[in-house]
Protein backbone atom coordinates (compact mmCIF):
# COMPACT_ATOMS: atom_id res chain seq x y z
CA UNK A 1 0.00 0.00 0.00
CA UNK A 2 2.72 2.28 1.08
CA UNK A 3 4.35 2.00 -2.26
CA UNK A 4 1.10 2.32 -4.26
CA UNK A 5 1.02 5.42 -2.44
CA UNK A 6 4.75 7.18 -2.95
CA UNK A 7 3.87 6.00 -6.71
CA UNK A 8 0.58 7.85 -6.79
CA UNK A 9 2.71 10.80 -5.33
CA UNK A 10 6.12 10.89 -7.63
CA UNK A 11 3.83 10.25 -10.80
CA UNK A 12 1.37 13.38 -9.68
CA UNK A 13 4.69 15.09 -8.71
CA UNK A 14 6.26 14.70 -12.38
CA UNK A 15 2.83 15.48 -14.30
CA UNK A 16 2.74 19.03 -11.63
CA UNK A 17 6.90 19.57 -12.66
CA UNK A 18 5.63 19.80 -16.57
CA UNK A 19 8.51 20.26 -19.51
CA UNK A 20 10.37 22.92 -17.17
CA UNK A 21 11.56 20.12 -15.01
CA UNK A 22 12.63 18.28 -18.09
CA UNK A 23 15.67 20.97 -18.67
CA UNK A 24 16.75 21.00 -15.18
CA UNK A 25 19.36 18.26 -13.72
CA UNK A 26 17.87 15.23 -12.10
CA UNK A 27 18.37 16.26 -7.99
CA UNK A 28 20.34 13.34 -6.00
CA UNK A 29 17.92 10.97 -4.89
CA UNK A 30 17.07 11.57 -0.71
CA UNK A 31 15.85 9.04 1.55
CA UNK A 32 12.22 8.15 2.04
CA UNK A 33 10.88 9.98 4.83
CA UNK A 34 9.69 6.68 6.32
CA UNK A 35 10.82 3.02 5.93
CA UNK A 36 9.43 -0.22 7.47
CA UNK A 37 10.14 -3.78 6.72
CA UNK A 38 9.20 -6.62 8.57
CA UNK A 39 12.13 -8.65 10.09
CA UNK A 40 10.41 -11.87 10.80
CA UNK A 41 7.21 -13.29 11.03
CA UNK A 42 6.00 -16.45 12.68
CA UNK A 43 3.21 -18.25 13.90
CA UNK A 44 1.89 -18.01 17.59
CA UNK A 45 1.64 -21.45 19.26
CA UNK A 46 -1.73 -22.51 19.79
CA UNK A 47 -3.59 -20.33 17.39
CA UNK A 48 -3.23 -20.66 14.11
CA UNK A 49 -5.38 -17.50 13.51
CA UNK A 50 -2.43 -14.90 14.76
CA UNK A 51 0.67 -14.58 13.67
CA UNK A 52 3.92 -12.26 15.36
CA UNK A 53 5.40 -9.61 13.09
CA UNK A 54 8.80 -7.84 13.97
CA UNK A 55 9.17 -4.60 11.95
CA UNK A 56 11.90 -2.26 11.61
CA UNK A 57 10.71 1.43 11.38
CA UNK A 58 13.57 4.14 10.30
CA UNK A 59 12.33 7.75 9.88
CA UNK A 60 14.17 10.40 8.70
CA UNK A 61 14.34 14.08 10.77
CA UNK A 62 11.08 15.80 9.65
CA UNK A 63 9.56 12.38 8.66
CA UNK A 64 6.48 10.78 9.96
CA UNK A 65 4.72 7.38 9.75
CA UNK A 66 1.21 8.15 8.60
CA UNK A 67 -1.71 7.17 10.88
CA UNK A 68 -2.61 3.79 10.58
CA UNK A 69 -4.44 0.76 12.95
CA UNK A 70 -3.05 -2.96 12.88
CA UNK A 71 -5.17 -6.02 13.38
CA UNK A 72 -3.82 -6.56 16.45
CA UNK A 73 -1.37 -6.08 19.19
CA UNK A 74 1.67 -3.50 18.77
CA UNK A 75 4.21 -2.87 21.15
CA UNK A 76 7.85 -0.82 20.41
CA UNK A 77 10.67 0.51 21.39
CA UNK A 78 12.23 3.60 20.04
CA UNK A 79 16.03 1.79 19.48
CA UNK A 80 17.58 5.47 18.17
CA UNK A 81 16.86 9.03 17.84
CA UNK A 82 13.13 10.87 19.88
CA UNK A 83 9.62 10.55 17.82
CA UNK A 84 6.17 11.50 18.88
CA UNK A 85 3.61 8.96 19.34
CA UNK A 86 0.90 10.04 18.07
CA UNK A 87 -2.87 8.44 19.10
CA UNK A 88 -6.07 9.62 18.05
CA UNK A 89 -8.05 11.62 20.71
CA UNK A 90 -4.56 11.94 23.00
CA UNK A 91 -1.70 14.19 23.35
CA UNK A 92 1.57 13.60 21.48
CA UNK A 93 3.76 11.93 23.48
CA UNK A 94 7.56 11.98 23.41
CA UNK A 95 9.30 8.20 23.48
CA UNK A 96 12.95 8.69 22.93
CA UNK A 97 15.60 5.47 22.52
CA UNK A 98 15.20 3.19 25.09
CA UNK A 99 11.57 3.68 25.52
CA UNK A 100 8.71 1.65 25.30
CA UNK A 101 4.93 1.83 23.88
CA UNK A 102 1.94 -0.41 23.36
CA UNK A 103 -1.05 0.29 20.69
CA UNK A 104 -3.88 -2.15 20.90
CA UNK A 105 -5.66 -3.56 18.36
CA UNK A 106 -7.61 -0.28 16.36
CA UNK A 107 -5.95 2.44 17.66
CA UNK A 108 -5.53 5.06 15.22
CA UNK A 109 -1.76 5.92 15.72
CA UNK A 110 1.62 7.46 13.91
CA UNK A 111 4.95 8.31 14.64
CA UNK A 112 6.76 11.80 14.23
CA UNK A 113 10.30 12.65 14.54
CA UNK A 114 11.36 15.18 16.58
CA UNK A 115 14.96 14.72 16.54
CA UNK A 116 17.33 16.24 13.95
CA UNK A 117 18.90 12.52 13.28
CA UNK A 118 17.28 9.85 11.98
CA UNK A 119 14.76 7.58 14.38
CA UNK A 120 15.20 3.69 14.14
CA UNK A 121 11.91 1.51 15.55
CA UNK A 122 11.28 -2.02 16.20
CA UNK A 123 7.53 -2.93 16.76
CA UNK A 124 6.15 -6.64 17.78
CA UNK A 125 2.68 -6.83 16.35
CA UNK A 126 0.80 -9.74 17.20
CA UNK A 127 -2.36 -9.26 14.47
CA UNK A 128 -4.39 -11.77 12.25
CA UNK A 129 -2.97 -14.27 10.07
CA UNK A 130 -3.12 -13.13 6.55
CA UNK A 131 -4.73 -9.44 7.14
CA UNK A 132 -2.44 -6.61 6.02
CA UNK A 133 -0.34 -6.05 9.26
CA UNK A 134 -0.76 -2.09 8.67
CA UNK A 135 -3.83 -0.25 7.50
CA UNK A 136 -3.90 3.39 6.57
CA UNK A 137 -6.50 5.62 8.29
CA UNK A 138 -7.34 8.54 6.30
CA UNK A 139 -6.65 11.87 7.73
CA UNK A 140 -9.46 14.99 7.74
CA UNK A 141 -8.95 17.12 5.17
CA UNK A 142 -6.10 14.95 2.71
Amino acid sequence: MKHTFRLALALAWGVAGGASSMAQQPAAASPPLFTSRPIISAPITGDDRKQMILMSVAIQPAGAVPMHTHPGDCVGTVVEGAVELLVEGQVPRRVTAGEAYSNLRGTVHGFRNVGDTPARLVNSLVVDKGAPPVVPVATPGK
